[in-house]
Formats: structure tokens, sequence, C-alpha cells
């Protein structure tokens, strides 16, 4: 009778923490953004008013973000973005930063105009007998001086934590698994650690 209590316990307490765990990583995700972002802008209150007020620079960088989108969806406001993007070119050590880092943003926006990730493939990596999610980025060709003999290569994002960083691999053509899988269900296959992986992956042309 004791066991039977003990396990019914272990087995609804198990449950209850699997149900739980998520929504308790979910709370302090969601309570750092909110710190990070107010701290931001909280200190600038508080020489203005001359007392703290949690939340005010919270709400203020929202609704800043938000006018940066209004302003970034019209013709006007757009080439005031691009006059700012041209000035920041223009300086090296943020240009390349702010250049790697847009490319990046781009490759998950579902408004880019360029298409980014191509294709979502499987590929062996990092060693022989181990195979990795990757995402098509390009086609280059490589070719030889000596005897212009051309080889052309698939570079492939394959992400190594979470979603924005990751390696860039090149690879033959018959070395890349594409699959069928779209771009979206293999960024929630990654965001998910595998578990949104589909039990079967078929294969389609490249």
């Amino acid at each position: 009778m004791g066991i039977s209590i003990r396990a019914t316990f272990k087995r609804k307490f198990f449950a209850g923490l699997l149900i739980s765990i998520p929504v308790i990583i979910t709370f302090l995700v969601v309570g750092w953004f909110f710190t990070f972002v107010d701290g931001l802008l909280e200190p600038v209150y508080y020489k203005v008013l001359g007392y703290h007020a949690p939340g005010l620079g919270f709400i203020s960088a929202i609704l800043l973000i938000f006018v940066v989108g209004i302003i970034s969806t019209n013709v006007f406001g757009r080439k005031i973005i691009e006059s700012f993007e041209r000035l920041i070119l223009k300086i090296p050590v943020f240009k390349g930063i702010y250049t790697a880092v847009k490319q990046l943003v781009d490759a998950f926006s579902p408004e880019s105009k360029v298409v980014s990730f191509k294709k979502f493939v499987v590929v062996e990596y990092p060693r022989p007998g181990v195979y990795s999610f990757g995402f098509l980025t390009k086609e280059c060709v490589i070719k030889k001086e000596k005897d212009g003999h051309e080889t052309c290569l698939r570079a492939v994002y394959i992400p190594t934590n979470l979603v924005y960083f990751g390696d860039i691999c090149l690879f033959r053509e018959e070395n890349v698994f594409y699959t069928d899988i779209t771009i979206e269900e293999g960024l929630r296959i990654i965001l998910s650690g595998g578990i949104a992986t589909p039990p079967k992956i078929s294969e389609v042309k490249g």
C-alpha cells in the first residue's frame, strides 16, 4: 500500500514538474526581457522625474520600436532609415558588426525580399556518421588556377546555439540531402531542440 502511494505520488509529481518547467522558464525569460529593456530607459526617467518608475522604460521601449516600425513602412521614413544606415556603414567598426547582424536578422524576417535560406537540408557533419540539420544559403563555384577545373559547392548554415549562432560549411552537391521540410518547420525543429522533428523525412529534388 505504502509503495503504491509512493509510486503514485512520484508519478503525479513528475507529471506536474513536466508541466511546470516550461511555464516557469517562460516567465523567467519574459521577466528577464522586461528587466533588461526597462533598465535601458529607466535611468533616464529617474533623472527627469527624480524617482524610480518600474515599467515606464519597458513601455517606452515598446512604443519606440512600434514608432520605428511605422516609420520604416512608409517611403519618407524608409529614406531616413537608409540615410542612417549609410552613415553607420561609413564607420569602419560599426560597418562590420551592423552588416553581419542585419543580414542575419533579415534571414529570419518573413518580410525580407531576399530569400536567405533556400532549403532545409541534412548534411554529414561534424564528422562521418553524424548528421546535422542546416539551411542551404548559397551556391558557389571554386575554380582552380592550375587547370581551370571548377567545383560546385553548396554553402550550408548549421545552427550550433539555437538559431543565431552556427557554422557555415561548404559541401559538394552529392553530400547535401534536400528534405521536404519547409524553412518555417525547420526553424521550429531547431528551436525545439529536435523535438518537432517529423518521424519521417523525405528527400526532394534540390
